[in-house]
């Protein structure tokens, strides 16, 4: 009996790990795509014609860019923290890759289904702070230093919005099961209950992932390059590929979460390729909005930044928190959660826009009235 408990458990475990496998060479296949598709995109949208010498159309350029960075010569700072250095980008991106496990594909594909699938998803991701902070630190510079912590504030700060977020759709379904989530929107999916929420996923994860318009962090007019100034070849590499592994993973965790994933609108009545194109269009979306977003909108500064998660978005999040628990308890009509998340849309976008359009002091008349007190 426990001959045969022990080599189930070693199938269980070897099956885990051929899933891992094939995901590592799927995310490393798909990252390459997106480096493709982002630049492209970039391009039509700036008049140009992106990458297009290197393969068919360039397709092949981000396979050259990853041999040559694999070929780069890897340095490191001669007053550098050694252990911190080397360590700082296997931080940044081990959390991220272990956010594949909760992942449902499809409705019997994936590596696990946790109970606490979205608890899990929440708690891993957060370690990558301290790789931005190790990076830094460790790498006796005070541009990188200046970027770590910069990305330490900002993800804390907008940590907490995502997981409210998140946490909001989640009591509607009565569960953090993310199997569990994409099965109770086979009717309607929560985008239409929780547009406020969905919303502010999705500007948290920009911030989460240091896109822009929140690329503080890197920003080369600031801070040079960032955390990572000083680094080259493969461990430069590894803090993009944690970069849109995390694309890819937030933008399957919100069409799962708010787009219903394989189960709407036909999910469960299609065949298993059907719903795989289902899910690869809502995540393809996402990313999509995603790069438009990186063509069309400027960087904010630090002092926009960090108002706009505490003063606007964290708020706004415990009032939909408020109102979806109400709801809940109360037994009212779920038209009561779409009137509430378009008026909270549509304050968020009044304040959003009176911030912006807000005339800054300029500082000669501030010169003068100071001289004038």
């Amino acid at each position: 009996m426990n001959n045969e408990l022990f080599g189930f458990e070693i199938n269980v475990w070897f099956d885990a790990l051929a899933r891992v496998g094939i995901i590592v060479g799927f995310m490393t296949v798909t990252v390459m795509a997106l480096i493709y598709i982002e630049r492209k995109i970039l391009a039509r949208f700036q008049m140009r014609l992106g990458p297009t010498r290197t393969g068919p159309r360039g397709t092949l350029q981000s396979v050259a860019d990853a041999l040559k960075l694999v070929g780069k010569e890897d340095l490191r700072p001669r007053m550098a923290d050694p252990w911190t250095f080397e360590l700082a980008p296997y931080v940044v991106f081990v959390p991220i890759f272990l956010g594949f496990v909760i992942l449902p594909f499809l409705l019997d594909w994936h590596v696990r289904i946790l109970e606490l699938g979205l608890l899990y998803f929440v708690a891993v991701s957060s370690v990558n702070i301290v790789g931005w902070v190790m990076a830094g630190w460790g790498s006796d510079n005070r541009y990188a230093m200046i970027g770590g912590l910069r990305a330490a504030a900002q993800g804390i700060s907008y940590e907490l919005p995502l997981v409210l977020a998140l946490l909001a759709a989640a009591m509607l379904a009565g569960s953090l099961n993310l199997n569990t989530i994409v099965v109770a929107q086979a009717h309607i999916p929560y985008i239409v209950w929780q547009p406020l929420a969905f919303f502010i996923f999705f500007v948290a994860a920009l911030a989460e992932m240091n896109r822009p318009p929140f690329d503080i962090p890197v920003g080369e007019s600031e801070v040079v390059g960032g955390p990572f100034v000083e680094y080259s070849g493969i461990r430069w590499s590894m803090f993009f590929l944690a970069e849109y592994a995390a694309l890819f993973i937030l933008a399957l965790i919100g069409a799962s979460v708010f787009l219903g994933g394989w189960a709407w609108p036909l999910g469960e009545e299609l065949g298993r390729w059907w719903q795989l194109v289902l899910v690869s269009a809502k995540a393809g979306g996402l990313i999509f909005l995603v790069f438009w977003v990186r063509a069309s909108v400027p960087r904010l500064r630090i002092d926009q930044l960090m108002s706009y998660s505490w003063k606007v978005l964290l708020p706004l999040t415990f009032v939909q928190i408020v109102v979806n628990g109400a709801v809940l308890v109360y037994d009212w009509p779920d038209v009561v959660l779409l009137a509430t998340g378009v008026v909270g849309l549509g304050f968020l976008f009044w304040v959003t826009d009176r911030a912006v359009r807000r005339p800054r002091p300029r500082p000669a008349l501030v010169a003068q009235s100071e001289a004038a007190r």
